[in-house]
Protein backbone atom coordinates (compact mmCIF):
# COMPACT_ATOMS: atom_id res chain seq x y z
CA UNK A 1 0.00 0.00 0.00
CA UNK A 2 0.88 3.68 -0.47
CA UNK A 3 0.29 6.32 1.79
CA UNK A 4 0.12 9.82 0.45
CA UNK A 5 1.21 12.59 3.25
CA UNK A 6 -0.64 15.87 3.26
CA UNK A 7 1.65 19.26 3.30
CA UNK A 8 1.01 20.26 6.63
CA UNK A 9 3.39 17.02 7.59
CA UNK A 10 6.34 19.02 7.13
CA UNK A 11 7.70 22.33 8.87
CA UNK A 12 9.93 24.70 7.38
CA UNK A 13 13.55 24.51 9.95
CA UNK A 14 15.72 27.47 8.33
CA UNK A 15 13.49 29.70 5.87
CA UNK A 16 15.99 30.66 3.20
CA UNK A 17 16.44 31.05 -0.56
CA UNK A 18 18.77 28.84 -1.51
CA UNK A 19 19.49 28.92 -5.44
CA UNK A 20 20.31 25.22 -5.57
CA UNK A 21 19.66 24.04 -1.92
CA UNK A 22 21.18 20.65 -1.77
CA UNK A 23 23.09 17.87 0.24
CA UNK A 24 21.49 17.54 4.08
CA UNK A 25 24.28 15.87 6.16
CA UNK A 26 23.61 14.69 9.40
CA UNK A 27 26.83 15.56 12.03
CA UNK A 28 26.57 13.36 15.25
CA UNK A 29 29.48 14.74 16.48
CA UNK A 30 28.18 18.64 16.81
CA UNK A 31 24.68 18.03 16.83
CA UNK A 32 24.13 19.71 13.83
CA UNK A 33 22.32 19.23 10.32
CA UNK A 34 24.50 20.60 7.40
CA UNK A 35 23.46 21.90 4.00
CA UNK A 36 24.20 23.50 0.61
CA UNK A 37 23.66 26.03 -1.37
CA UNK A 38 25.83 24.61 -4.44
CA UNK A 39 25.37 27.64 -7.03
CA UNK A 40 25.16 30.04 -4.17
CA UNK A 41 28.57 28.70 -2.92
CA UNK A 42 27.46 28.67 0.56
CA UNK A 43 27.70 26.06 3.69
CA UNK A 44 25.07 26.11 5.84
CA UNK A 45 24.49 25.01 9.59
CA UNK A 46 21.05 24.41 11.50
CA UNK A 47 20.66 23.35 15.85
CA UNK A 48 17.60 22.32 15.95
CA UNK A 49 18.10 21.80 19.33
CA UNK A 50 18.75 25.75 19.95
CA UNK A 51 17.96 27.38 16.24
CA UNK A 52 21.43 28.94 16.26
CA UNK A 53 22.39 28.97 12.37
CA UNK A 54 25.44 29.81 10.89
CA UNK A 55 26.50 30.56 6.61
CA UNK A 56 30.36 29.93 5.27
CA UNK A 57 30.82 31.71 1.68
CA UNK A 58 32.88 28.88 -0.08
CA UNK A 59 35.26 30.05 -2.84
CA UNK A 60 33.68 27.79 -5.49
CA UNK A 61 30.25 25.84 -5.80
CA UNK A 62 30.32 23.71 -3.42
CA UNK A 63 28.89 19.99 -4.14
CA UNK A 64 28.51 18.28 -0.68
CA UNK A 65 30.29 18.79 2.69
CA UNK A 66 30.59 15.40 5.06
CA UNK A 67 32.29 15.37 8.32
CA UNK A 68 35.41 13.56 8.80
CA UNK A 69 36.40 11.05 11.79
CA UNK A 70 39.05 13.42 12.96
CA UNK A 71 36.98 16.10 13.23
CA UNK A 72 37.00 19.00 10.51
CA UNK A 73 34.94 18.74 6.73
CA UNK A 74 35.37 17.30 3.15
CA UNK A 75 34.16 19.58 0.88
CA UNK A 76 33.35 18.29 -3.03
CA UNK A 77 34.39 21.39 -4.82
CA UNK A 78 33.93 22.44 -8.23
CA UNK A 79 37.72 22.08 -8.92
CA UNK A 80 38.02 19.19 -6.70
CA UNK A 81 38.13 17.78 -3.23
CA UNK A 82 39.42 19.68 -0.02
CA UNK A 83 39.97 19.30 3.64
CA UNK A 84 38.56 21.72 5.73
CA UNK A 85 40.37 21.52 9.22
CA UNK A 86 39.00 21.86 12.79
CA UNK A 87 41.23 24.98 13.15
CA UNK A 88 39.38 26.35 9.66
CA UNK A 89 42.54 25.62 7.95
CA UNK A 90 41.92 24.21 4.00
CA UNK A 91 43.84 22.31 2.24
CA UNK A 92 43.55 20.66 -1.35
CA UNK A 93 43.05 16.38 -0.81
CA UNK A 94 42.96 16.61 -4.72
CA UNK A 95 42.64 19.52 -7.34
CA UNK A 96 41.19 18.80 -10.73
CA UNK A 97 40.07 21.58 -12.64
CA UNK A 98 38.02 20.99 -15.84
CA UNK A 99 36.75 23.30 -17.69
CA UNK A 100 32.53 23.50 -17.44
CA UNK A 101 32.27 20.81 -14.99
CA UNK A 102 31.77 20.96 -11.27
CA UNK A 103 30.67 18.98 -7.98
CA UNK A 104 27.63 17.65 -7.35
CA UNK A 105 26.17 14.69 -4.87
CA UNK A 106 29.35 13.05 -2.22
CA UNK A 107 28.51 10.38 -0.12
CA UNK A 108 30.39 8.57 2.91
CA UNK A 109 30.93 4.45 2.18
CA UNK A 110 31.10 2.25 5.14
CA UNK A 111 34.65 1.70 4.87
CA UNK A 112 34.83 5.64 5.07
CA UNK A 113 35.90 6.44 1.65
CA UNK A 114 33.94 9.61 -0.18
CA UNK A 115 32.58 8.87 -3.21
CA UNK A 116 31.98 11.88 -4.71
CA UNK A 117 30.39 12.72 -8.09
CA UNK A 118 30.78 15.77 -10.84
CA UNK A 119 28.73 17.05 -13.67
CA UNK A 120 29.14 19.28 -16.67
CA UNK A 121 27.21 22.60 -16.04
CA UNK A 122 25.61 22.02 -19.46
CA UNK A 123 24.55 18.52 -17.79
CA UNK A 124 25.97 17.02 -21.27
CA UNK A 125 25.59 12.80 -21.41
CA UNK A 126 28.89 11.02 -20.12
CA UNK A 127 30.83 14.78 -18.87
CA UNK A 128 29.89 13.58 -15.19
CA UNK A 129 31.97 10.84 -13.39
CA UNK A 130 31.76 9.27 -9.72
CA UNK A 131 35.01 8.80 -8.01
CA UNK A 132 36.08 7.11 -4.64
CA UNK A 133 38.34 9.58 -2.10
CA UNK A 134 40.45 7.98 0.68
CA UNK A 135 43.28 10.13 2.70
CA UNK A 136 46.17 8.41 0.66
CA UNK A 137 47.02 8.10 -3.38
CA UNK A 138 44.72 9.75 -6.02
CA UNK A 139 41.37 8.81 -6.51
CA UNK A 140 39.87 5.74 -7.96
CA UNK A 141 37.45 5.71 -10.89
CA UNK A 142 34.23 4.35 -10.00
CA UNK A 143 31.95 5.24 -13.12
CA UNK A 144 32.93 7.68 -15.91
CA UNK A 145 29.96 7.96 -18.24
CA UNK A 146 27.15 9.32 -16.28
CA UNK A 147 25.61 12.93 -16.81
CA UNK A 148 24.26 14.28 -13.61
CA UNK A 149 25.83 12.34 -10.65
CA UNK A 150 23.72 12.56 -7.67
CA UNK A 151 22.16 10.04 -4.85
CA UNK A 152 24.29 7.41 -3.40
CA UNK A 153 23.53 5.28 -0.51
CA UNK A 154 24.47 1.78 1.05
CA UNK A 155 21.88 -0.99 2.54
CA UNK A 156 22.09 -1.32 6.10
CA UNK A 157 24.51 -4.60 5.82
CA UNK A 158 26.69 -2.73 3.30
CA UNK A 159 26.19 -4.99 1.14
CA UNK A 160 24.40 -3.00 -1.78
CA UNK A 161 25.17 0.42 -2.91
CA UNK A 162 21.74 2.76 -4.88
CA UNK A 163 22.80 5.28 -7.19
CA UNK A 164 21.54 8.07 -9.39
CA UNK A 165 22.25 9.51 -12.48
CA UNK A 166 19.26 11.79 -12.96
CA UNK A 167 18.39 11.63 -16.54
CA UNK A 168 17.90 7.94 -16.99
CA UNK A 169 15.10 8.92 -14.74
CA UNK A 170 15.96 5.52 -12.73
CA UNK A 171 17.69 4.37 -8.89
CA UNK A 172 19.74 1.97 -9.96
CA UNK A 173 21.41 -0.71 -7.18
CA UNK A 174 24.94 -2.72 -7.27
CA UNK A 175 26.43 -4.84 -5.46
CA UNK A 176 28.88 -3.58 -3.51
CA UNK A 177 32.10 -4.54 -1.87
CA UNK A 178 35.65 -2.76 -0.44
CA UNK A 179 37.86 -5.42 -2.03
CA UNK A 180 39.35 -3.30 -4.99
CA UNK A 181 39.92 -6.65 -6.44
CA UNK A 182 36.17 -7.80 -6.23
CA UNK A 183 35.20 -4.27 -8.65
CA UNK A 184 34.01 -2.55 -5.62
CA UNK A 185 30.58 -2.35 -7.34
CA UNK A 186 29.40 -4.57 -10.02
CA UNK A 187 25.97 -5.89 -11.44
CA UNK A 188 24.37 -2.76 -11.99
CA UNK A 189 20.55 -3.26 -12.07
CA UNK A 190 17.70 -1.10 -12.08
CA UNK A 191 15.78 -0.74 -8.93
CA UNK A 192 13.13 1.96 -9.50
CA UNK A 193 12.40 4.13 -12.86
CA UNK A 194 10.26 7.28 -12.50
CA UNK A 195 7.75 7.65 -14.31
CA UNK A 196 7.61 10.42 -16.95
CA UNK A 197 5.23 13.21 -14.98
CA UNK A 198 6.73 12.11 -11.66
CA UNK A 199 10.04 14.31 -11.58
CA UNK A 200 13.72 13.61 -11.84
CA UNK A 201 15.43 11.02 -8.79
CA UNK A 202 18.34 13.89 -7.11
CA UNK A 203 19.53 12.98 -3.72
CA UNK A 204 18.40 9.69 -1.54
CA UNK A 205 18.99 8.18 1.75
CA UNK A 206 18.67 4.35 3.00
CA UNK A 207 16.88 4.12 6.35
CA UNK A 208 17.28 1.08 9.15
CA UNK A 209 14.90 -0.62 7.44
CA UNK A 210 16.69 -0.63 4.17
CA UNK A 211 14.01 1.60 2.65
CA UNK A 212 15.11 3.98 0.00
CA UNK A 213 14.01 7.46 0.53
CA UNK A 214 14.57 9.88 -2.61
CA UNK A 215 13.57 13.01 -3.51
CA UNK A 216 11.89 13.76 -6.71
CA UNK A 217 13.44 17.31 -8.73
CA UNK A 218 10.24 18.54 -10.39
CA UNK A 219 8.39 16.34 -9.26
CA UNK A 220 7.30 17.42 -5.28
CA UNK A 221 7.75 15.00 -2.96
CA UNK A 222 9.87 12.88 -1.27
CA UNK A 223 9.50 9.21 -2.00
CA UNK A 224 10.27 5.67 0.34
CA UNK A 225 10.76 2.66 -1.45
CA UNK A 226 11.37 -0.97 0.31
CA UNK A 227 14.16 -2.91 -0.47
CA UNK A 228 12.40 -4.99 -2.95
CA UNK A 229 11.41 -1.85 -4.70
CA UNK A 230 7.78 -1.31 -3.97
CA UNK A 231 6.59 2.36 -3.36
CA UNK A 232 4.97 2.39 0.01
CA UNK A 233 4.73 6.17 1.06
CA UNK A 234 5.11 9.31 -1.13
CA UNK A 235 5.43 12.94 1.28
CA UNK A 236 4.03 15.72 -1.08
CA UNK A 237 6.08 19.08 -0.11
CA UNK A 238 4.56 22.45 -2.07
CA UNK A 239 7.73 23.34 -3.88
CA UNK A 240 8.63 21.27 -7.17
CA UNK A 241 12.36 21.18 -6.88
CA UNK A 242 13.37 18.75 -4.01
CA UNK A 243 16.77 17.66 -4.31
CA UNK A 244 17.83 15.69 -1.49
CA UNK A 245 16.80 13.93 2.11
CA UNK A 246 18.57 12.81 4.88
CA UNK A 247 17.73 11.30 8.17
CA UNK A 248 18.61 13.60 11.83
CA UNK A 249 18.43 14.63 15.32
CA UNK A 250 19.71 12.65 18.35
CA UNK A 251 17.79 9.92 17.04
CA UNK A 252 17.46 10.31 13.51
CA UNK A 253 14.02 10.23 13.21
CA UNK A 254 13.58 13.46 11.60
CA UNK A 255 13.49 13.73 7.56
CA UNK A 256 15.31 16.84 6.79
CA UNK A 257 14.80 17.91 2.66
CA UNK A 258 16.68 20.68 0.90
CA UNK A 259 14.50 22.34 -1.96
CA UNK A 260 15.65 25.04 -4.73
CA UNK A 261 14.67 27.87 -6.25
CA UNK A 262 16.75 27.96 -9.60
CA UNK A 263 14.30 27.86 -12.79
CA UNK A 264 11.33 28.81 -10.87
CA UNK A 265 9.62 31.57 -12.74
CA UNK A 266 7.15 31.66 -9.37
CA UNK A 267 8.99 30.27 -6.56
CA UNK A 268 6.68 29.40 -3.42
CA UNK A 269 7.36 30.79 0.01
CA UNK A 270 9.38 27.76 0.91
CA UNK A 271 11.27 27.28 -2.45
CA UNK A 272 15.55 27.32 -0.89
CA UNK A 273 13.94 26.55 2.64
CA UNK A 274 15.25 23.27 4.55
CA UNK A 275 12.38 21.77 5.57
CA UNK A 276 11.92 18.58 7.65
CA UNK A 277 9.36 15.99 8.76
CA UNK A 278 9.66 15.21 12.23
CA UNK A 279 9.03 11.75 12.94
CA UNK A 280 8.83 10.44 9.29
CA UNK A 281 11.25 7.05 9.96
CA UNK A 282 14.38 5.92 11.39
CA UNK A 283 17.62 7.01 9.57
CA UNK A 284 21.07 4.95 9.89
CA UNK A 285 24.19 6.42 11.65
CA UNK A 286 26.07 7.72 8.35
CA UNK A 287 30.35 7.07 8.86
CA UNK A 288 32.68 9.86 8.75
CA UNK A 289 35.08 10.26 6.08
CA UNK A 290 38.14 8.57 7.47
CA UNK A 291 40.26 10.69 5.63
Amino acid sequence: MTTTSPSPSYEVAVRAEATLGEGPTWDPATGRLLWLDILGARLHTYDPATGRRTVRVTDQHVGAAKPRAGGGLVLNLRDGVGLLDPDDGFRWLHHEPVPGRRANDAAVAPDGSLWAGTMRYDEAPGGGTLSRFTGDGPPEAILDDVAVSNGTGWSPDGTLMYYIDSPTRRIDVFTYTADASDGRVRDRRPFVEIEDGAGYPDGLTVDADGCVWVALWDGGAVRRYTPTGALDRVITLPTPRITACAFGGTDLTDLYVTTARVGLTSPHPVAGSLLVVPGAGKGLAQPSFAG
